[in-house]
């Protein structure tokens, strides 16, 4: 049947000398295919075989020529809040689809300050280069995320207002993820940067006062993990710590950086915790996390905290970390462990137990205990946690 149908506008070679019309292909030819087959065909089936095999070699070629390979595909993440995909760039246009922080979509096009990109609902429009990070962003965001998932929290705090998470600790980095204002995170590590904006200076007195440049401003910055698991920076002053208000009053002026409780004591009806405190003076930029801790125990028989143990003077880094340790005949007991800094800026960790009201320090083998600059206002009595009547 095949064989009496050999018009030049229908053959077609399988050697790859040309292709159907019907096809309209101008791209250069897909390379020629032979295949040797040990069957004797007859002339008409052998011809059909050739026509079948072309079409398909030529097909898969075109769909292949139209389709991206997952390694050449490029993908970019939603930084807004939420953000409208519209169906152009001009002034007027129809509202596709909406896309949500932290989501992932597929660029397919760029012009100016539009990008033109496909969600993973195959929702496809133009978004606003400004909403979206790049994949670097992402990854950057994904190894704090990593690093930091196993830290311990130095304290529970509350955003103040919605807040940008930062790859960096860096107003003028990028930032991706974004906290509402009132949402829980945990507090990891500090760290100090310059505030943006000129240096306070001081007019000379003189003229021969010094012509040294003023040294920059500094600002606080935690970085933070959520209840998600994101991780990033975000300015210290947009948190506050939700420090328990019975040890909060006690601060004196001074600013709670960490706090633990160290166990809970039974007190008629209920339990009561005692708490370590971390402490600084209130003010960014200084050079250590912490420069006081506080004890606070419950006195079972007046009924209300007491500080039973009081260090100043002092240069910690964080992490604090608390813990239980058996102590033989004392048996087992709550710890706590200090990074502090000497005058060299070494770093060596201390140890601590608490036993009742009394803190004392956990000694290694052949160490000397440090001095301590601890407040007791009456001898072997600790002073109670309130402010004194003026």
């Amino acid at each position: 049947m095949f064989a009496n149908h050999r018009s030049r506008s229908t053959e077609m070679q399988i050697n790859g000398a040309g292709a159907p019309a019907s096809f309209g292909v101008t791209s250069p030819r897909p390379a020629a295919i032979s295949c040797d087959f040990p069957v004797r065909l007859s002339s008409g089936s052998s011809q059909a075989l050739r026509c079948a095999a072309a079409l398909l070699v030529a097909a898969a070629w075109l769909l292949g020529c139209g389709v991206k390979s997952e390694k050449s595909r490029q993908y970019e993440y939603v930084s807004a809040p939420q953000a409208m995909l519209r169906d152009n760039v001009a002034a007027v246009y129809n509202k596709v689809g909406i896309v949500k922080n932290g989501e992932q979509v597929e660029v397919l096009e760029k012009q100016r300050r539009f990008v033109r990109v496909r969600t993973s609902r195959n929702e496809i429009g133009w978004i606003e280069q400004r909403y979206l990070v790049s994949q670097q962003v992402y990854d950057g965001f994904q190894k704090l995320a990593t690093d930091h998932a196993n830290d311990v929290a130095q304290a529970r705090a509350t955003t103040r207002f919605d807040v940008n998470l930062h790859v960096t600790p860096d107003r003028d980095s990028e930032h991706f993820y974004q906290l509402k204002d009132g949402e829980k995170v945990d507090l990891l590590q500090r760290a100090t940067a310059a505030k943006p904006g000129p240096a306070a200076t001081a007019k000379p007195v003189s003229a021969k006062a010094s012509a040294a440049p003023p040294l920059p401003a500094l600002e606080d910055w935690w970085i933070v993990r959520d209840a998600h698991g994101h991780a990033g920076w975000l300015l210290a002053r947009m948190v506050d710590l939700d420090v328990p208000i019975d040890i909060a009053q006690y601060a004196e002026g001074q600013r709670i950086v960490a706090y633990f409780v160290l166990n809970e004591v039974p007190d008629q009806d209920k339990k009561v915790a005692q708490y370590l405190v971390a402490l600084t003076e209130p003010k960014d930029g200084l050079p250590y996390d912490y420069d006081q801790i506080r004890v606070f125990t419950w006195n079972l028989r007046r009924h209300r905290y007491e500080t039973a143990y009081r260090d100043r003077k002092i240069s910690g880094v964080f992490p604090i970390t608390v813990g239980q340790q058996n102590f033989d005949k004392e048996g087992v007991l709550p710890t706590f462990t200090l990074r502090l800094k000497d005058d060299s800026g070494q770093v060596t960790p201390s140890i601590y137990k608490l036993n009742g009201p009394i803190v004392k320090r956990v000694l290694a083998e052949g160490e000397q205990p440090r001095p301590v600059r601890h407040v007791l206002e009456q001898k072997g009595k600790p002073h109670h946690a309130r402010s004194r009547r003026r």
